[in-house]
């Protein structure tokens, strides 16, 4: 399978037409599996982006790809996930799972070719098991609020008032750092840390670790460890696929099937390619359907069956969208 440059010259035989060849290698994993192939990809980590969108995360408006993507497909062979995403809302993370376990039950694989953060993790444990390589990672799951961590909040105010029983002078320095939250802001952390330990835990326990001796105790300590900050230090921490097998989450590891591991890769590197042209979001099937979001000009597109490139016609421009 062709590696990153490698990919970029088969990109050029055909026009530019992307779009073609990802069809292609989705394609080929598919027939691979005998599973279907839904890849999901966010721009967030391509510099081709100008500054944050809530495109770039995960968000209600993503179901929308995932219903075109499943629309016609033979829900019977399961799903293969394919993952690259900094992460995004609770509330759209919990109801797209909803949706795709009512589409397939719990035969979802999540596959991280390199990285699947925060609410891209809590998807990756809504799955059966999850493919990673030495290069994946998958991230913290504790929650942020306005890009503050919820559960740094709630440490802060309860070291605020164990400071203020044993020295109550201490107010004075208290009052102006707690004074910068609204009054129920506490209260919404507290309930936003439960919320994420709760969904990942019960995702856990009816998937990935239910035939498990004791599923629920099993869940609970995983999605402890994903949420603990004290032993993540920062929700920006990458979380290797060593420390991944530590903490007890069902891993099959790339390595193990190099042709799986060539396929899974050149999918990436042809997304990544995709993504270089300010794409924001990008969500297909092995079929070539999908939807593709653009930073400029601001559109979306939906993405239908590319035919094959005419014999002659490899290095002019291809009429399906990238």
């Amino acid at each position: 399978m062709p590696n990153w440059n490698g990919v970029l010259e088969e990109i050029s035989e055909v026009g530019g037409n992307v779009h073609a060849i990802r069809k292609k290698y989705l394609g080929l994993l598919h027939e691979k599996t005998g599973r279907n192939v839904i890849a999901y990809y966010s721009g967030a980590f391509s510099n081709s982006c100008s500054g944050p969108s809530p495109t770039l995360f995960i968000n209600d408006d993503d179901k929308n790809g995932f219903m075109t993507t499943i629309h016609g497909l033979d829900r019977s062979l399961g799903l293969d996930i394919i993952l690259h995403t900094p992460g995004g809302d609770i509330a759209a993370t919990e109801s797209l799972v909803t949706y795709l376990r009512s589409m397939f039950g719990s035969d979802i694989r999540a596959i991280v070719p390199q990285i699947a953060m925060s609410a891209g993790t809590m998807i990756a444990c809504a799955c059966k098991s999850i493919l990673m390589g030495k290069q994946s990672s998958l991230g913290p799951i504790d929650p942020q609020i306005n890009n503050v961590p919820a559960k740094g909040v709630v440490q802060e105010f309860d070291r605020a008032l164990d400071q203020i029983k044993n020295d109550p002078q201490a107010i004075q320095l208290w009052q102006f750092i707690i004074g910068q939250y609204h009054p129920t802001f506490l209260g919404e952390c507290r309930r936003s840390i439960d919320w994420s330990k709760s969904i990942v835990k019960d995702w856990l326990a009816s998937g990935m670790f239910s035939d498990a001796d004791n599923p629920e105790q099993t869940a609970e300590s995983i999605a402890h460890r994903l949420s603990d900050n004290e032993e993540h230090y920062v929700h920006a921490r990458h979380i290797h696929l060593a420390q991944v097998e530590e903490i007890g989450l069902k891993v099959e590891k790339l390595e193990e099937d190099e042709e799986l591991q060539d396929l899974v890769l050149t999918i990436h590197h042809t997304f990544m390619h995709t993504c270089q042209q300010r794409i924001q979001k990008l969500i297909e099937n092995h079929n070539g359907v999908g939807i593709v979001q653009r930073e400029e000009p601001p559109q979306q597109v939906i993405l239908q069956q590319p035919a094959p490139v005419p014999a002659g016609q490899q290095n002019q421009q291809g009429s399906w969208p990238n």
